[in-house]
């Protein structure tokens, strides 16, 4: 995929998995790429349509969530592309953990009890259920590792007033919720997921992609009760799988660490899930688009027209 250059573009950025342009001082232009990052590294093979799933999920989301807290989506003139407002971010995730698995596990099973500065309680085993969703927030680093933060911490470095932290929290938790209802409606459980927000026009806003495979975790609710009782491993819908096999594969974004070779048969594999999470969370076919630069330059400058 080439780097554009829109008219009335004044930045570009290009991140992990993501381009982003910016249009004035208003606008935003996201090109969600087929690049795949973990343990924020981004892995050397692009995976097929990966770009338009996070994109039309993230879409999807955004409609069912509008009603909690605004959000800065205005148009997917592209199946892999989202015009919005420009926020003004915060410099955080707002990690929501309603079971105990992924980083929260490997640090659990480590031996430590608290989480950015929340207490876990004892006798959990992996997967298992909070008593209540928890909020482990990281820091959004540009380059790099995320890394976790306490509330505390927050505020003390102003990445939040106190004001703007406790809203955070709400918006957060509430958005968790209907993400869990929507999963439910699917026979799906939403184990974790992260927000980012920014503020526009003084008002906290929604931005970035919301409840996506590569934001969130699923657990099939079929059989989770039955698995967890056996000591069984939850089959996931989340891109969980990739790191696992990173971390067979003895990479875990580490210095000196080498990214194992993808085979295109695991590329292919990586593609599918992606596809299935997308007919599965949304309940609908995931119908492919090809869409060549040419044409998601010219729907992404016919729209731009518009916001004109």
């Amino acid at each position: 995929m080439q780097q554009f250059q829109f008219s009335k573009q004044t930045a570009f950025y290009k991140g992990k998995v993501r381009d982003v342009y910016s249009i004035g001082q208003e606008w935003l232009v996201m090109v969600a790429s087929n690049r795949i990052s973990a343990f924020d590294v981004v892995l050397p093979e692009p995976i097929p349509y990966k770009g338009q799933v996070l994109n039309q999920i993230a879409a999807y989301m955004l409609e069912q969530t509008k009603d909690i807290c605004p959000n800065w989506l205005v148009a997917t003139p592209a199946p892999n592309v989202a015009i919005g407002y420009k926020c003004q971010p915060f410099a955080i995730e707002m990690v929501v953990r309603g079971y105990l698995t992924g980083h929260a596990w490997r640090t659990y099973q480590s031996g430590k009890r608290t989480l950015c500065g929340v207490p876990l309680p004892e006798g959990l085993k992996e997967n298992d259920a909070f008593p209540t969703p928890i909020i482990t927030p990281s820091t959004k680093a540009a380059e790099g590792h995320d890394e976790d933060i306490t509330a505390e911490e927050i505020i003390a470095r102003g990445l939040a007033t106190t004001e703007a932290w406790e809203q955070l929290c709400k918006y957060a938790l509430a958005l968790y919720q209907r993400g869990c209802d929507i999963a439910t409606r699917q026979g799906l459980i939403l184990v974790d997921t992260k927000y980012e927000f920014g503020t526009l026009a003084g008002k906290i806003c929604l931005m970035d992609e919301v409840h996506t495979p590569d934001s969130s975790r699923y657990f099939f609710a079929d059989g989770y009760a039955e698995r967890q009782a056996k000591g069984e491993k939850q089959p996931q819908l989340s891109k969980e799988f990739v790191r696992e096999w990173l971390i067979a594969n003895n990479f875990m974004g580490k210095e000196g660490q080498q990214v194992p070779t993808m085979s295109p048969e695991w590329v292919a594999t990586i593609s599918q899930r992606y596809i299935d999470l997308y007919e599965k969370v949304i309940g609908q076919p995931f119908e492919p688009q090809a869409c060549s630069d040419d044409a998601t330059f010219n729907a992404v400058e016919a729209t731009l027209a518009t916001l004109a």
